[in-house]
């Protein structure tokens, strides 16, 4: 679910011709041409989708952007929205960014979700820079801010909008509008309407889903690329309605206002009391829920009480081998940082503990150790290590994570009515990191891992570039209606859990096709009734 925290404009972007103007609802547009691999890119940054929600509006629901006169520059990218960690974030921050190949054309298109655990991120982030896939995909890409933290993931009714009736979610109500926007304004960058997917990593994935069977949006996007989507699932991702309630009074008290007050206060105070609430161990927190993220909140008015298990669109689901590596490598740029690592048997079962004290609020005496043991067993029978760097990893990957992504693929195989294909990313990253961590995927659909910042932990070698190229062709092709294929990939059939269907991009070779490995383990969570439901 985190992102890494950079506005600065990723290297494979290069001016190099004038700039192209475009027409939308709004007004007019001047952009830049650019080139990717020597492939033409029209690019525009910074494009408002909605107005501003910020100070006395903040808690509203966004609103279509005011016609401008004349042509508005679409050349720099917005400011991330407000979070931890980035002193130029700011509060006033919904907007989009295009790529298009072909503005004459009428091109699929791909909405991208970025993650960040509803907290941080952005669509300027160099991870998420469109012009690969726009340029190798021939798609339309696009990408976006949307609220965060206490801005955008809470609920309480004294924040109702009074024109839309809507008082929780107001990042989800932003996606939503930006899904809108998409389906009313892509045809001026070469897109089509008709022809839209919704791609989201982590945080991202699981509000992708939201989106496409709520009852605003449904029917917007015809496919759906989810990666290492998780499930809105309180206590783990989500408030309880009732936490969050008490979220904005608790910090409303502390800020000498009202809940309403709240709207007036200055941004950063407002954001220092929400961080300063969820501090600590979850165990010794006032608020029983959103232990690791506060994300979605339980609200039928915005659609979360009517999650789709099985999404009403053909799927493409990804996760990574070691989901768990992202959270436990010390050398990681994770938010939040990782704990240290446990060095012997009490200290892995209190790590182990803490696992799964994220995800509820009692843990039998016992279930760390059983856990442990299962996991070790399947670890000597299918030749993995079982130091406790190791198991721990495996655990927090898919206590959090991998664990409801399988049972969810395997519900979909079984109930869905729409065609789902299911990938496992493999490959390693490089020494001091391990494993294929949770934000491995992104770095390889948009080519990211070359850019200096992640260079020496994904590596940019020939076998790099040929997974990244086979990543986009994969998705591109899906963006078209298609069976995901590619010339670096063996044939990938629909996914049926009961014979080889998964295909296994990275690790040894290229790719195959395959079970998905390490099942034995996922065995211990449905034991013990882990996620009611997935």
């Amino acid at each position: 679910m985190p992102s890494r925290l950079s506005g600065a404009t990723p290297r494979a972007s290069r001016p190099a011709r004038p700039g192209p103007v475009v027409r939308i609802d709004a007004g007019r547009l001047r952009g830049t041409g650019e080139a990717y691999r020597q492939r033409p890119l029209y690019v525009f940054r910074g494009i408002p989708y909605a107005e501003s929600r910020a100070g006395d509006l903040r808690f509203t629901s966004p609103r279509p952007v005011r016609p401008w006169s004349g042509i508005r520059d679409a050349v720099a990218f917005s400011p991330a929205f407000l979070q931890p960690g980035d002193p130029a974030s700011s509060e006033d921050a919904l907007y989009a960014n295009v790529w298009s190949p072909d503005l004459a054309g009428r091109l699929p298109v791909l909405v991208y979700v970025h993650g960040g655990g509803w907290q941080v991120g952005a669509g300027s982030v160099p991870t998420f820079d469109g012009a690969k896939p726009a340029a190798l995909g021939n798609l339309v890409v696009v990408n976006f801010n949307y609220r965060l933290g206490v801005f955008g993931w809470g609920l309480h009714e004294d924040l109702t909008d009074p024109d839309t009736g809507l008082a929780a979610n107001w990042g989800l109500q932003d996606q939503a509008a930006l899904l809108r926007w998409v389906r009313d304004n892509v045809a001026s960058f070469g897109g089509d309407p008709g022809n839209i997917t919704l791609c989201g990593t982590s945080a991202g994935a699981v509000t992708a889903r939201l989106l496409t069977g709520a009852e605003p949006t449904r029917g917007i996007a015809r496919r759906l690329v989810v990666i290492s989507a998780s499930r809105p699932w309180a206590p783990t991702f989500a408030l309880t309605p009732q936490d969050a309630r008490s979220a904005y009074e608790r910090i409303a008290t502390g800020l000498g206002t009202t809940v309403r007050g709240l709207r007036h206060v200055p941004a950063p105070d407002l954001q220092d009391m929400w961080t300063k609430l969820f501090e600590g161990p979850p165990a010794r927190r006032r608020l029983v829920s959103g232990r690791e993220y506060r994300g979605p909140v339980a609200d039928p008015a915005t659609w979360v009480a009517a999650e789709p298990v099985v999404p009403p669109v053909p799927v493409l689901s990804v996760h990574n081998h070691t989901e768990g590596s992202f959270f436990t490598d010390p050398h990681s740029i994770s938010f939040p940082p990782a704990p240290p690592a446990p060095a012997n048997e009490a200290e892995l079962r209190a790590a182990v503990r803490e696992v799964m004290l994220k995800c509820t609020p009692r843990v039998a005496e016992d279930l760390p150790a059983a856990c442990l043991a299962v996991y070790r067993a399947a670890a000597a029978q299918e030749g993995r290590p079982a130091d406790p760097l190791s198991l721990w990893t495996e655990i927090w990957g898919d206590a959090v994570f991998r664990y409801q992504i399988v049972r969810l693929a395997e519900r979909h195989a079984s109930h869905g009515r729409t065609p789902q294909y299911v990938m496992e990313f493999a490959h390693p990253v490089r020494s001091p990191h391990f494993g294929t961590p949770h934000d491995a995927t992104s770095k390889f659909l948009f080519g990211s891992h070359a850019h200096p910042s992640f260079v020496d932990q994904f590596g940019d070698g020939p076998l790099e570039r040929r997974l990244s190229d086979a990543f986009v062709d994969l998705v591109a092709s899906f963006a078209r209606g298609e069976a995901p294929t590619s010339a670096h990939t063996p044939a990938w059939p629909e996914f049926r859990p009961d014979r080889p269907s998964a295909l296994i991009l990275g690790g040894p070779g290229t790719a195959r096709v395959g079970t998905l490995p390490k099942l034995a383990q996922l065995r211990f969570w449905d034991d013990v009734d882990w996620i009611p439901g997935a």
